[in-house]
This record gives C-alpha cells, structure tokens and sequence, in this order.
C-alpha cells in the first residue's frame, strides 16, 4: 500500500498539539515520503531534521524539497526504517521528536514503535507521533513510551507517545485546539 501524505488541516493541528515541544528539538522523520512534517519541524524551530525512507523516488522528493526550504539542517538516510535506526544508534544519535507514518496493513506501526522503544535513540521526554490505521488500534505503551494523546481522522488516526524521564514523569505536549476532524490523512 501506498504512503499517504498528511493532509495540511491535519497537520497543521498535530502541530498546534505538539505546541513549542518542536522548537529546538532533534526531528527524526521516518517513512518521510515528501518529508513534510520534518520540514514543517523545522519551519517550526526545530533545530535539525533527519529524513529516512526507503524509496529512491521519495528521497529524490526530499532532497527537491530540502533544496526548496535552503536548509543546511536536515540528513537523508536512504535505508528501511529499522536500519536506518540501528545506523543512528551506532552513531550515538538521540531525538526529540520522531515521525511514524510508513504504509498501512504492513504491521510496521507497532514494530517500529518497539524498536524505537528499546533503542536508545530517544532522548528523555521524547515524542513519538504515530499515525495508523484507526482499525489497527496501538496499546497504550511500548517499553518506556506511553501513549499521550490519540485523535482519530477517518479511517486514520494519530498517537503521540512520550518517552518518560529519569524521574519516571512524561511531559506532556502543550495543549492545543481541538482536533480538525477530517475523512483520512491521505
């Protein structure tokens, strides 16, 4: 199945949500396709933002869009999701704000959600946004990600997880509007 590209209303209140939570922060977009939310990061304040997706055509898109935007803060991995995570690990690299969206039915949601749990790869109080199928509901925690938020658009929905700190307390993200309420995410 194909990657959807979040709709901009839907974004645009996933940013609302996540509030002043990406100013500053390491962005690690995964399964980016067009590399919009890592882009939206940095717009945003982020302070760098690393693109992985598989697809040679998407990362062709992604440098396009880099280019666009003349941002020297953002990388590219051209790698499946999991070894792009084992990569980031060896490299010693930590995120404040990790996108999930690969394609749906492929069972990729909960196992990368897994994999980023037990990686290293989070620094405290990171993010985790995931979007999935809202017919594929996620358990409320992966290891030390614990689901903050969850708002469902259609046959899409959107889980943020938070990472707890060392004092065993999640940080919520800032509160935002209500959720745009929309068919899909495509």
């Amino acid at each position: 199945m194909a990657t959807r590209p979040t709709q901009d209303r839907v974004r645009e209140a996933l940013f609302s949500i996540l509030g002043s939570y990406v100013d500053g922060a390491r962005v690690l977009d995964l399964f980016a396709g067009t590399g919009a939310l890592g882009l939206e990061s940095l717009s945003r304040g982020a302070e760098h933002a690393t693109f992985v997706d598989i697809s040679k055509g998407a990362s062709s898109v992604i440098v396009a869009n880099i280019a666009l935007v003349r941002t020297s803060r953002a990388t590219l991995l051209t790698l499946p999701a999991d070894r792009a995570i084992r990569k980031l690990v060896s490299e010693g690299a930590q995120f404040d704000l990790v996108f999930l969206d690969p394609p749906y039915g492929r069972g990729l949601v909960p196992q990368t959600l897994a994999l980023l749990a037990s990686s290293g790869l989070l620094g405290p109080g990171a993010r985790v946004v995931a979007e999935h199928e809202t017919r594929s509901p996620l358990p409320h925690e992966f290891g030390d990600l614990f689901r903050t938020d969850h708002r469902k658009y259609g046959d899409s929905s959107v889980s943020i997880f938070a990472r707890i700190n060392e004092d065993n307390d999640i940080e919520p993200p800032s509160p935002g509007p209500a959720p745009v309420r929309g068919k899909n995410l495509r």
